[in-house]
């Protein structure tokens, strides 16, 4: 098979995803164009070259849908013979987005493909696409739905994490969130999101607090406890896990990842394109692998897709320098480190979406840029990029430095 080769990868900084957020005025067809335009022109891209656009969008409805990748690219001037689509693996679509992408050139069947994402949660909502799972109950009794939250609660119940554990690693979060900013180390990547006549918006994570400490975490309520009692979920959650007694209710808007507006794009393409364009690879993806895992409980999957990842790689835990795990829930993180083993210092180094936000479609394609530049910054060479994922799934992706 081919080699396929990382050449660029950016996003636009996060936007609260509510009616005040600095991009909440901006469409998401805009910030997909943005991100385009970016790669396009940070690269000289002559953009008959590229062969396809994959894009990750949760929540393809509305603003959102009739194939916003397509339509984007058409937007930014590329050209007409660029073809676009839209996936959908909820929280893992930008990832697996750029798998995809991979997939195809390590395969032959494409020499420049456009990795990436987009999710406006201030104009489109988490769950506007409705679903089965959720509301037909043929389907959501038999399988023991919850909704994650409750799985986040049941992870930190199950395995013994308690509140004062979840929130010191979302106040660790925060601290590395604005070291990274404040040194600098997403500006390779950042592209700023402007308006219509051309005033930048946003150049920065809006959703950043980064005077939190364990005092303020320690006032808010828990985020689940109501849903949990008042709607059965937690008598759900025991019947499946009877070895549970009850759902300690320990996770809230604090550690867990915000609600957000973004979108991101890689750039990824056999040797042979990259030298006929003239561009730089810097990085080559060794391996992904995507799993499905028990669904009520939900986010336990980022460990087996690792594990996954890492054998098709013929790689093990120790040859991996750097971790990037998206942060929907400080749980998820806490019991991804204790299955594999993976020290606190090499994972989200700079900081993850409890600080800064989680655009559900863009967020993949988002982590893959971030830790991929932190390899560059600190001369690492490996890393290993994973998310949990809604209905009990994970996705994982292990690059390698150029």
């Amino acid at each position: 098979m081919a080699d396929a080769f990382i050449y660029d990868a950016v996003r636009t900084p996060r936007g609260k995803g509510r009616a005040d957020g600095s991009l909440h005025e901006i469409t998401p067809i805009q910030l997909a164009t943005q991100v385009l335009e970016a790669v396009r022109d940070r690269n000289e891209l002559d953009t008959s070259a590229v062969d396809d656009v994959i894009f990750g969008c949760v929540t393809p409805v509305g603003e959102e849908g009739a194939c916003i990748p397509r339509v984007a690219a058409i937007n930014a001037g590329f050209a007409e013979t660029v073809a676009g689509v839209q996936i959908n693996r909820f929280c893992a679509s930008g990832l697996e987005a750029c798998n995809m992408a991979a997939g195809q050139v390590m395969a032959g069947q494409a020499d420049l493909m456009i990795g990436g994402g987009v999710e406006h949660m201030s104009r489109v909502p988490m769950g506007s696409d409705g679903g089965a799972w959720a509301t037909d109950p043929a389907v959501a009794i038999p399988t023991y739905f919850v909704p994650q939250g409750i799985s986040a609660d049941l992870i930190a119940t199950k395995y013994g994490y308690s509140r004062d554990d979840l929130d010191a690693y979302a106040v660790e979060s925060q601290k590395r969130a604005k070291r990274a900013w404040d040194e600098g180390r997403f500006q390779r990547s950042i592209v700023p999101v402007k308006d219509v006549i051309g005033e930048i918006v946003l150049d920065h994570d809006e959703h950043m607090r980064p005077e939190t400490d364990m005092q303020s975490l320690g006032a808010l309520k828990p985020s689940f406890a109501e849903i949990g009692t008042n709607f059965g979920f937690d008598s759900v959650a025991i019947q499946k896990y009877p070895e549970v007694e009850r759902i300690n209710h320990v996770h809230h808007a604090g550690n867990s990842s915000g609600i957000v507006d973004g979108a991101s794009a890689v750039l990824i393409g056999n040797a042979e394109m990259g030298k006929r364009l003239g561009l730089t690879p810097r990085a080559r993806v060794r391996a992904y692998a995507s799993i499905g895992s028990e669904p009520t409980i939900m986010l336990t999957g980022p460990s087996f897709a690792a594990e996954k990842a890492l054998r098709r790689a013929g790689m093990a835990v120790g040859d991996i320098d750097l971790w990037e795990l998206n942060e929907a829930f400080a749980a998820v993180v806490l019991r991804f480190m204790d299955v594999l083993g993976v020290d606190h210092a090499k994972i989200n180094v700079n900081g993850g979406a409890i600080a800064m936000g989680h655009p559900l479609g863009a967020t993949g394609a988002m982590i893959l840029g971030t830790v991929l530049d932190e390899l560059e910054r600190t001369g690492q060479g490996t890393a290993l990029v994973s998310l949990c994922i809604g209905a009990g799934m994970g996705t994982a992706t292990i690059i390698e430095r150029v």
